[in-house]
């Protein structure tokens, strides 16, 4: 595959992704903005499914969303293909040092039997699928551009209190850290830190290694490990964070996570997640509960339905506070007109009295 070819054809799909986002979004909303206010706020998600789920409009929305991510991960020109066609040279740029492995660690069932965001044969199974997820994720926020990487930098600053991140000397450990994104902002931020980055993926983790080098950010450990059984011992951490990983747990093994992260955090120690779960109203709750169907995401949907704040009182957690996040200064959560995912900042502590 010419490489022109390829990057032309992902060019001409993100352009129709940012129309998708721009305008067909807007378009699918309107019938449901025409309903009065105080009409609109009593409606349930599947009232707004009687209301739209048969309208050309969200027909066609629904389509593109699924089809898509379906050509930029494996049509003719895909990031797929394209990469795998090129597995040898990439494989060269990957750092060939060996990272730590949890005692008894394998891959959940449910991990392996879904092929997340539609890449095939998801992050694990190919060496190259850490670089694929990564050229994938470039886009999967179309609106904020160049800005993507302002997200992750956003979100890492609000884990220290008072701006004390670089007088930060504790343990630190970032769940599901994938290819290292969400973990080097918070190296460059608090660089006097010791930071282990988790993740199920051992493609993903020869890329963050490799980045991790290229960038001098000496002080994060990488280690393959379910964010179920870290293998830390009791109290050790004083921060525990992630980006995006719970909405890809089944119920099951979110609970196990966060009874995971309970116990290894040191009391008054704090965990900060970054996820999708607030939402403005049973619009949105309806269109990313069939985003979590048409992306192969299946277990947001279930995350939708879980008392959040109730579960973390119940494992011990205090100081839990759940907000709308902005990924991007100019963007309001409130009123905004575009697609966008529902951030949600979801910060807690572990009693300082606990023992």
């Amino acid at each position: 595959m010419l490489e022109r070819d390829f990057v032309n054809s992902q060019d001409f799909i993100l352009s129709l992704k940012m129309e998708w986002t721009q305008s067909l979004y807007p378009q699918v909303r309107e019938k449901f903005l025409e309903i009065e206010e105080n009409k609109r706020g009593d409606m349930s998600v599947r009232d707004v499914e009687t209301l739209i789920s048969d309208e050309a409009d969200y027909k066609f929305f629904a389509f593109c969303e699924r089809h898509l991510q379906k050509l930029k991960y494996s049509g003719a020109y895909g990031l797929n293909s394209f990469h795998k066609e090129r597995r040898n040279s990439l494989m060269n740029e990957l750092t060939e040092d060996e990272f730590e492995k949890s005692d008894g660690f394998k891959l959940p069932e449910y991990y392996q039997e879904i092929d997340f965001h539609q890449q095939p044969g998801g992050v694990w199974s190919d060496p190259v699928g850490g670089v694929i997820y990564e050229r994938g994720a470039r886009t999967t926020t179309p609106m904020l551009g160049s800005n993507h990487k302002d997200l992750h930098y956003r979100f890492a600053e609000t884990l220290f209190e008072d701006n004390n991140a670089r007088t930060c000397n504790g343990t630190i450990v970032d769940l599901g850290c994938g290819f290292g994104k969400s973990t080097r902002p918070i190296s460059e931020l608090a660089p006097n830190s010791k930071i282990i980055a988790l993740d199920l993926a051992e493609p993903c983790l020869k890329l963050g290694m490799a980045e991790a080098q290229k960038n001098q950010n000496m002080n994060i450990k990488f280690k393959q490990a379910d964010a179920r059984k870290t293998g830390f011992g009791d109290e050790t951490i004083d921060l525990a964070t992630s980006t995006m990983l719970i909405h890809e747990m089944p119920k099951s093994a979110i609970i196990e996570m966060l009874k995971e992260t309970f116990r290894i955090l040191k009391p008054g120690g704090k965990a900060v997640h970054l996820d999708f779960w607030l939402m403005r109203d049973s619009f949105d709750r309806f269109i990313f509960e069939g985003h979590s169907w048409r992306n192969n995401e299946p277990f947001m949907r279930s995350l939708f339905e879980i008392d959040v704040p109730n579960l973390l009182s119940e494992i011990g957690f205090e100081n839990i506070n759940i907000n709308a996040f902005r990924e991007a200064e100019n963007i309001n959560p409130e009123n905004c007109t575009f697609w966008r995912f529902p951030w949600t900042h979801i910060s807690m502590s572990k009693p300082k009295w606990f023992r």
